[in-house]
């Protein structure tokens, strides 16, 4: 199964001329999904809602504050992001739901026109434990900034998220930290499943929008499947994996996308939340996993590290100083291409606010160019040859010498 790639000037996004990316015409009305190939376990599919295409496998650059860090809305869509996310919590707290909403929503807000997810807010349960008192109603948020308390429940959530506008919007769960004991780890995933049934309920019938569902369940199989198995009863529009990359080993993860994601409908998207290095996203693709987020990549570039086809570049290492060669020669980012280490190393020494942005922008093109990379070898029928391609490019560990 492949897809039609012939495209013509007449239904390209004026904003994606000469990237080679199509986009359909006219846009639908509604949110849908669309499996497109199949490698293994690997999918190729798309997205589709009113604002754009969402191509999978996808990795959503985090813009948790209605930014990108570092990087210009421009500049992400053109690197090949077919949709950012934002965050709810975060926005709730600063400028404000409602405010946004009376200056036109988070895309007009942002300045970005293209698909917009926003998690619920339920991570924030977890990192602000200190700060929050749970029931069964919702969590009570004290502000991290400010000290002023919040309350939000499952019904709260998704009218922030309306507020904002968003196109993919996620349930209000409660996301346990790892190592954590069966019971409080059954206790969390029930009471996410119960608040996915108030969500759905507030959510409501909104055609050209979805609200996906939290797989919970920590690290037990039993839980993972069990959970999986109730979201896919009530019939969403989408499912998210959570609780992972919470502190446990990657193996652990792999073996909770490997119970979970035959239990969900093989005709909906699946979305691994907080997900991750580059090696997260190739072994997570192989298990049948569409779309992912991270605030790694930009995170990663704000503190000197680069991620290439190479491997990682920490450019707060003196070997570098006097090093002329740029981070990929290959690569089709300016910021890979066209700047020296050692000029790198300069600024990220000197704290310049360029080195973060150039950075940034290396690795979310890296990002990028690694989920093209799959997206083809999917379609070509060579997912498994690729993945060993591009560990054994990350094993090599540099370029040669120029």
């Amino acid at each position: 199964m492949t897809e039609k790639t012939t495209t013509s000037i007449s239904n390209q996004d004026p904003d994606r001329m000469g990237l080679g990316l199509p986009t359909p015409d006219p846009k639908p009305e509604k949110f849908g999904f669309k499996l497109l190939a199949q490698d293994g376990k690997a999918r190729r599919g798309e997205v589709s809602m009113p604002r754009g295409t969402i191509r999978t496998p996808a990795f959503m650059p985090v813009g948790t504050a209605a930014t990108v860090k570092f990087m210009y809305p421009g500049q992400v869509r053109d690197l090949g992001a077919d949709v950012i996310l934002g965050n709810t919590y975060h926005l709730m707290l600063r400028p404000g739901a409602e405010r946004i909403h009376s200056l036109g929503g988070l895309h007009k807000f942002a300045n970005w026109k293209y698909p917009i997810l926003t998690d619920s807010g339920g991570f924030q349960v977890m990192s602000l434990a200190k700060l929050r008192k749970m029931s069964e109603q919702g969590v009570e948020f004290k502000s991290h900034i400010d000290g002023v308390k919040h309350f939000m429940s499952p019904e709260r959530s998704i009218e922030i998220q309306c507020q904002l506008g968003s196109d993919i919007q996620m349930q209000l769960d409660e996301c346990t930290r790892l190592p954590a004991s069966e019971d409080e780890i059954e206790r969390a995933m029930q009471l996410s499943l119960r608040w996915a049934e108030r969500c759905k309920i507030e959510f409501g019938d909104r055609p050209g929008q979805a609200m996906f569902g939290i797989v919970q369940g920590g690290d037990i199989p039993r839980l993972r499947e069990e959970s999986a198995q109730s979201l896919k009863d009530m019939d969403l529009k989408g499912y998210s994996i959570g609780g992972l990359a919470v502190g446990e080993p990657q193996q652990v993860m792999l073996d909770m996308l490997e119970v979970t994601c035959p239990v969900l409908p093989e005709d909906k998207p699946r979305y691994l939340m907080g997900v991750g290095t580059p090696d997260d996203l190739i072994e997570s693709v192989s298990r049948g996993v569409d779309m992912f987020d991270c605030v790694m990549p930009t995170r990663a570039g704000r503190h000197g590290l680069a991620f290439t086809r190479y491997g990682k570049v920490n450019l707060k290492n003196a070997r570098h100083k006097d090093d002329h060669r740029p981070l990929d020669p290959l690569s089709h980012c300016p910021a890979a291409r066209d700047y020296s280490r050692a000029y790198l190393y300069h600024l990220v020494k000197s704290n310049e606010a360029l080195g973060s942005m150039l950075l940034t922008w290396n690795n979310l093109a890296y990002y990028q160019e690694l989920m093209q990379g799959m997206r083809d070898a999917i379609e070509a029928g060579r997912f498994e040859d690729h993945k060993v391609e591009v560990k054994e490019g990350w094993a090599r560990g540099d370029i040669p010498t120029l």
